[in-house]
């Protein structure tokens, strides 16, 4: 999958075989490139592993993520992960599969960083 961002072209490689849950997951690294802006050059920055840790977040189950609730509804473990100001993050409680999607496009974001650095 082609598509063009700011003048940029960008390729997502998609094997249609690995199933629906793979296409999924482009389409929401997709969305975070065009919509978002979250494009590879941006991600290099994130030399952190930041990305990784926001992949993980979104990736715990919702009721994972209250085992541990304090006052403010999110678990210690969720504040310990979640690399972020707190108004990124951007759950979706009643769409699983969102969730799931937003966790492997960040995690592809990821890996994109990694090879790109030769890691």
């Amino acid at each position: 999958m082609q598509f063009d961002h700011r003048g940029k072209t960008y390729e997502l490689k998609v094997e249609l075989a690995a199933g629906k849950g793979v296409e999924i997951i482009a389409e929401e690294r997709r969305r975070q490139i065009v919509v978002e802006g979250w494009t590879p050059e941006h991600d290099a920055q994130h030399t952190d592993e930041s990305i990784a840790y926001a992949a993980a977040c979104y990736a715990i189950p919702h009721n994972g993520r209250n085992i541990f609730a304090g006052q403010g509804g999110l678990s210690d473990i969720f504040h310990l992960l979640w690399p972020w100001a707190k108004s990124w993050w951007k759950p979706s409680p009643d769409d699983r599969i969102k969730e799931l999607a937003k966790a492997g496009a960040l995690i592809a974001a990821e890996i994109d960083r990694l090879i790109a650095i030769g890691k």
